[in-house]
């Protein structure tokens, strides 16, 4: 019998986009009624209206999408916004059919693609517990069974009798996500939707995930977090415009996503504004490196500092928030992370318009390598504004006051101040 569980062929999804429906903000009931009254007219008198035609753009959100994977993989799935990721889950998920191609699945797939699916908001959090595994085919018997597993694991005990339309989008996720976990699947799809519970929730997702695919199980991980990814999955595919760009392992996959984009000369502009979706508040508008002579550029040495410039719009005042970066390995090793709030907290509140700060900081902790910068602003604890992943990218070089052999190898990526003595005792 073969060990492939989840098989792709050609999986093609396309959708038509009109762009000159009428824009009515309702259709009253005498509209239509009033419509087809004229239509009837037209027809007895032997006339007919003219009507502009429709104009349909077809828009494909994947393409001749093939792949197979095996028993016990845990295969992870990266790529942009829009790049086709949710789609393919919807697909392997049977919530939507594909245009083209089919999908084969063996065994129980337990999804996990949107906070709170399968909860009815005016059920209480205990019976929801029943109609979320009873929709997702455990028996009634395997729930009581598993009751108070599930309850720990989601850490609701307090309000397991609340209705659930009363829950934070975070219980609602430890809830969903405990659910899914111990209907024991063969098959586990989990979108993003993990990153809106709490750090010490999502270590405990990742730690139930591995459990799964060391136990035998398959587990499809998508996640911006691509630290996640390299910990969880021996495998990773990468998405772009809704066809497979690269298919490998998590390592170089995420090598490969991080460096596709960023940008190679020091300076990266986004004139309508960089943030997330639906982010209206805040835009990125610039961000760059600068060398000595505060041009910008991408490579430089360990005895340099750097200087990152960011520059964001905002459409009114903001307060309690952070604009900042992370700079990680190219292979998704996060190194550090810093913010604008670190040492000068007053920029708490921003006003509205144009604003640019910069970061100076030393480069000598470093070891040679490439490294990429990506850009993030929030407000801690409450919502997430604009986080551009490998926004860009530099070269270290080791310089000649290097202070040990650079033909030597090391491992690791950071380069310490470290201080040594000696005693020897005759």
């Amino acid at each position: 019998m073969s060990d492939v569980i989840i098989r792709a062929e050609g999986l093609g999804k396309s959708y038509r986009i009109n762009h000159n429906a009428p824009r009515e903000g309702y259709v009253a009931l005498r509209d239509v009624l009033s419509r087809q009254g004229r239509v009837l007219w037209d027809t007895a008198r032997g006339t007919r209206r003219q009507e502009s035609p429709a104009k349909f753009e077809e828009f494909w959100a994947l393409r001749d999408v093939a792949f197979e994977i095996k028993l016990g993989e845990a295969v992870g799935i990266i790529g942009h916004n829009g790049a086709g990721k949710s789609t393919l889950l919807k697909i392997l998920s049977r919530i939507t059919e594909p245009t083209r191609g089919r999908v084969t699945l063996r065994g129980r797939t337990a999804s996990l693609l949107e906070v709170g699916t399968g909860f009815h908001p005016e059920l209480t959090g205990r019976e929801n517990i029943f109609l979320n595994g009873a929709i997702l085919g455990m028996g009634r018997a395997e729930i009581r069974r598993k009751f108070d597993e599930i309850v720990a694991f989601a850490e609701i005990e307090k309000f397991l009798d609340t209705p659930v339309k009363r829950y934070s989008s975070g219980m609602y996720v430890r809830l969903a996500f405990s659910v899914a976990a111990h209907i024991d699947p063969e098959i586990l799809i989990v979108d993003e939707v993990l990153a809106v519970g709490d750090l010490d929730f999502q270590k405990r997702c990742l730690v139930k995930m591995a459990t799964f695919a060391t136990g035998g199980r398959t587990v499809l991980f998508v996640s911006h977090n691509v630290v996640a990814i390299r910990r969880l999955c021996s495998r990773c595919m990468m998405l772009r415009a809704g066809v497979v760009e690269a298919d490998g392992s998590a390592a170089s996959t995420v090598s490969q996503y991080l460096t596709s984009d960023a940008s190679a000369s020091g300076e990266i502009s986004w004139p309508d504004g960089k943030a997330n979706p639906g982010e209206t508040q805040f835009g990125f508008l610039r961000a760059r490196l600068l060398d000595e002579q505060l041009q910008s550029a991408a490579t430089f040495y360990d005895s340099d500092n750097l200087r990152v410039e960011l520059t964001y719009r905002l459409t009114r005042p903001l307060g309690n928030s952070r604009v900042g970066f992370l700079v990680s390995t190219s292979d998704g090793v996060a190194i550090f992370e810093t913010y604008d709030t670190d040492r000068l907290p007053d920029l708490q509140s921003r006003p509205a318009g144009v604003s640019t700060v910069t970061c100076e900081l030393p480069l000598s902790a470093l070891m040679p390598g490439r490294y990429i910068v990506s850009l993030n602003a929030g407000i801690p604890d409450v919502r997430n504004l604009a986080y551009v992943e490998g926004a860009l990218r530099f070269d270290l070089q080791a310089s000649s006051a290097r202070r040990f052999d650079v033909h030597v190898s090391r491992a690791g990526a950071m380069n310490p101040h470290a201080t040594w003595s000696t005693q020897c005792d005759a």
